[in-house]
């Protein structure tokens, strides 16, 4: 009980929390919520599409993490003799810049020295100006093609695109829940509006029912089975209105106000217009479908990641040859060390090694191929997914379209049988079972047309995912 109550106080005392879970509900206005105006909102303020985003922004740090390892580096170091025979002090400043397109890198130094070196340190002594120097040092096998600095930044790269590639997936699944979403509540809306006028038909005909019976033209009884018709009737519209409010819920997942916390839409909104349960327009699929598909591409980007993976584990299975070239000069008078120091210097040298075993680089080729035909075999399959994707999708609008059309047909003709059957009821020709058979089946017949016009509208949706429709989606204007 004591922990039930904390909670209680908790949340109560946080109304910022407890309104960001709640959705709030919108103003009443006379303005339809349009398609549009919903694909815009969802695609500026979802929270998934603004973490993809976050991910990319993390994406491009990385790559610019990886870019510093090509950074130029200034370096200092001093060294004093505090006690000893020998009191030489020597500093050293150095300058180091990798080469991008090289393992190697260039450098130059400036070395100064004072005082007096052992014989085996005869190398630290300078002229009274110092020394300058500058080497280069640039690799002839491993590293000279492709070394770890420039995988790294080849990975980073890729890792940009493939967070690009995984936004693109991510904003496209959400707008297509979106539209999903709307067109659902616009059918639950018109789906109300039809029960509503059904239990008005029943409503409008009970007073001439109850004038008949005060005049003895129809049985008492009659009046009892209006009141059951009209509880059934009432009943469908309490139904309705619950599938209206479940539909809005679900609809303020995407639509949200300016600080980003779902709105309720009120049914004052919901459009009526006879194209609102149209769907997108989806532009003619391109000839190969695949070639735009985030998802394919993304795949795509990890096998060239892979292979500049194989690129370095063949180049760890090959021998470093380096050559370093190295132009000394001491200026200023002579020092302690004589005249040797005043020539300028040139040196250079090899540097040579060979992996005997190399087992780390072999067990990383052969992963690394491992991976790359895991890889590829998953392409393929994605290629031949998103064909039989696509085909499916444009079959089952096909099939979808003409469903409506016979249920347009079938509406039609139960209207003008509904409407007739009235006609005979008020002249005394009909019973009163009859017509009200005849208005449910038009009523069935119009949630039936609802209903095809919502799967038509929904298959639209998923035929612009499928295919990338970014103007469909409300995407071009953020891409």
């Amino acid at each position: 009980m004591l922990r039930l109550s904390l909670t209680l106080m908790l949340l109560c005392s946080a109304p910022g929390l407890a309104a960001a879970q709640a959705p709030i509900t919108a103003e009443k206005s006379a303005a339809p919520l349009t398609l549009a105006e919903l694909l815009t909102v969802s695609a500026r303020s979802s929270s998934q599409i603004v973490e993809q985003l976050a991910r990319e922004r993390q994406a491009r740090s990385r790559a610019l993490t990886a870019e510093g390892a090509f950074d130029t580096v200034f370096s200092v170091e001093s060294r004093s003799r505090a006690l000893g025979y020998y009191d030489g002090d020597q500093v050293e400043a150095r300058a180091t810049r990798p080469f991008g397109d090289n393992g190697g890198y260039v450098y130059g130094a400036y070395r100064l020295s004072r005082g007096d070196f052992p014989v085996y340190e005869d190398q630290a002594h300078t002229n009274a100006l110092g020394e300058a120097k500058i080497g280069v040092l640039y690799a002839l096998l491993r590293d000279r093609l492709v070394d770890e600095r420039r995988t790294r930044r080849t990975l980073a790269a890729s890792d940009i695109d493939i967070a690009r590639f995984e936004r693109q997936a991510v904003a496209i699944g959400v707008q297509t829940r979106a539209i999903i979403a709307y067109q659902n509540w616009i059918a639950a809306g018109w789906r109300l509006k039809a029960y509503r006028d059904l239990l008005g038909l029943a409503e409008s005909r009970r007073g001439g029912i109850q004038r008949q019976v005060q005049l003895g033209a129809k049985p008492e009884i009659l009046l009892t089975e209006n009141e059951q018709n009209l509880v059934r009737r009432r009943a469908l519209v309490v139904r309705a209105e619950g599938d209206l409010q479940v539909a809005a819920n679900a609809l303020s997942l995407y639509y949200r106000d300016a600080e980003g916390r779902p709105v309720m839409v009120d049914e004052g909104r919901l459009p009526m217009a006879a194209d609102a349960l149209a769907g997108v327009k989806v532009a003619a699929a391109n000839a190969d479908p695949a070639a735009t598909r985030p998802d394919l591409r993304g795949l795509l980007s990890r096998v060239d990641q892979s292979q500049a993976r194989l690129a370095l584990a063949h180049n760890d299975l090959k021998p470093r040859f380096d050559l370093r070239l190295e132009v000394g000069k001491d200026v200023g008078s002579e020092g302690l060390g004589g005249p040797s120091r005043t020539p300028t210097e040139a040196v250079i040298g090899f540097r040579f090694s060979i992996p005997l075993q190399n087992r780390a680089a072999r067990g990383k080729l052969d992963e690394t191929r491992a991976e790359i035909d895991a890889l590829q075999a998953r392409g393929r399959f994605l290629r031949d997914q998103i064909a039989v994707e696509v085909e499916g999708i444009g079959v089952a609008l096909h099939a979808a379209e003409r469903l409506a059309r016979a249920a347009e047909q079938e509406r039609d003709l139960a209207d003008r049988l509904a409407a007739a059957e009235r006609r005979r009821f008020e002249l005394g020709s009909s019973d009163f079972f009859l017509v009200n058979q005849r208005e449910e089946t038009a009523t069935d017949a119009a949630v039936r047309l609802v209903d095809a016009r919502a799967r038509i509208a929904t298959t639209r949706a998923e035929l612009a995912a499928a295919t990338v429709d970014q103007a469909a989606l409300g995407l071009d204007a953020i891409e």
